[in-house]
């Protein structure tokens, strides 16, 4: 009798029908059939992330081309090898694998930023939910060198997010060059990235954390791990964050971590600095390219500031922010949903109206 797990001819996955609009529709596939060197993978859990309604909306003026009608989105799955494509056999993964497709889907391993152990910058890299059909469908094609594995202790629904949210947070927290018992800023630290950047810094990293965000974040934000929280305000009463910032600091924070996907979050980190200080920009605004307000040259001079991008992590912190999952350090907040509920989520996001992250179930 076979051993190997039943495949569908059909599969439900949620696409963009619309894109330029919060619009997904629920649809019917073919089964793919795995190239050379790829994996049939089962997906069962996808989280969504504020990326993919950049993506969708196409309101980011970066990208290279719209997204085109019919593309499935997501880029945080979690499921299981059920096919191996010829050309597998020497790397080392088998069918009943647990495996993690990140926003990264496929790099060369070739070219100078994979050879300096920096393949999210790859030159030929392929974006999984926008180069590629994507994780918010029941099965999945990905490169067998280039799947994430998913260590035991930690669920499906619950390592999801670590292949985005908790890797992208967990390089930029690496890349800002702040130590243990060193003040971070979180802006943005009650959304999908930011709880988990709280976490891993004062947690993991044992750094002083001052969180940033809407005060029906507070309670998250300070359960995560934040030594304090500070308020956006209001558009009629704002509070002045820099000022803040440097009082419960006394000269100022050591790194300001930016996951929040506004300018203006941008124009407030600079100011909240020390001398020596380091903005680390991760959220990507949409609408046009604007530059921050507040970074004059005679304010990086005279401060010897720093402001560094990070975009994702690589396959390494991918694997150790997974294993900080596995070990009970880090608990991603998460809320299950339906993949029929996609439309309503992101609504839900793109009002500012979600706590942590939204992970879909697509097991039915």
């Amino acid at each position: 009798m076979s051993t190997e797990p039943e495949i569908p001819k059909k599969y439900k996955a949620a696409v963009y029908d619309e894109p330029g609009k919060i619009s997904t529709k629920v649809v019917e596939l073919d089964m793919p059939e795995p190239g050379h060197g790829q994996v049939l993978i089962n997906l069962t859990a996808s989280g969504v992330c504020h990326s993919d309604l950049g993506v969708m909306t196409n309101t980011w003026a970066a990208l290279p081309a719209p997204t085109q009608p019919g593309q499935v989105g997501g880029h945080e799955g979690v499921g299981k090898i059920v096919k191996l494509g010829p050309g597998t056999e020497s790397v080392g993964v088998k069918v009943g694998d647990r495996v993690g497709i990140k926003w990264v889907s496929k790099a060369c391993l070739n070219c100078g930023p994979c050879l300096a152990g920096r393949d999210a910058q790859c030159k030929g890299v392929e974006i999984s939910g926008y180069y590629t059909p994507g994780t918010f469908q029941q099965y999945a094609l990905a490169p067998a060198n280039y799947v994430t594995p998913i260590p035991d202790g930690v669920s499906d629904i619950e390592a999801a997010p670590f292949l985005c949210a908790g890797v992208t947070v967990y390089a930029a927290l690496r890349k800002s060059g702040a130590q243990s018992g060193d003040w971070v800023v979180i802006i943005g630290a009650g959304g999908g990235l930011g709880h988990m950047a709280v976490q891993l810094a004062s947690k993991a990293f044992a750094m002083r954390v001052i969180g940033i965000d809407s005060e029906s974040k507070r309670q998250l934000v300070l359960d995560s791990g934040a030594e304090h929280f500070l308020s956006f305000g209001s558009r009629d009463a704002p509070v002045d964050t820099p000022a803040e910032v440097q009082k419960l600091t006394g000269e100022g924070a050591h790194a300001v971590i930016v996951v929040a996907a506004v300018n203006a979050a941008y124009t407030s980190a600079l100011p909240m600095l020390r001398f020596g200080g380091r903005v680390v920009a991760v959220g990507i605004p949409e609408g046009g390219l604007v530059g921050i307000a507040s970074a004059s040259p005679q304010l990086l001079i005279g401060k010897e500031l720093t402001v560094v991008g990070s975009s994702v992590g690589t396959r390494k912190d991918a694997i150790e922010t997974l294993n900080f999952a596995a070990r009970g350090v880090v608990k991603m907040h998460v809320k299950s949903d339906k993949m029929e509920n996609l439309t309503q989520i992101f609504q839900d996001m793109n009002d500012g109206k979600l706590q942590g992250r939204v992970v879909l179930d697509l097991t039915s």
